[in-house]
């Protein structure tokens, strides 16, 4: 498992406390956790929110960009969105 099958970011959850998300890359599927605190253990996060979804496929973008990741994954994750988030308008 090397460091391209994660990507990680940090955002708020719906009450203003920050919380960790990262998402790891498993055949043809992301696979999202999430935790509270460094040293908390991580969740799945079964249900990943559209902002989840946007954060990931800005990290494939960008290490698409820089030859980190097959260009088709950026194709696959707004793929992927747009099955989850119909009204979800991406570029």
């Amino acid at each position: 498992m090397g460091a391209r099958a994660e990507i990680s970011w940090a955002r708020r959850d719906e009450s203003g406390e920050k919380i960790q998300v990262y998402a790891h890359h498993v055949g043809n599927r992301w696979d999202f956790f999430i935790r509270q605190r460094r040293f908390d253990m991580w969740q799945p996060h079964l249900e990943p929110p559209l902002e989840d979804w946007l954060e990931l496929l800005d990290g494939v973008t960008r290490r698409a960009q820089r030859r980190l990741q097959r260009p088709e994954e950026v194709d696959h994750v707004k793929k992927m969105i747009r099955e989850r988030f119909p009204e979800a308008e991406l570029d």
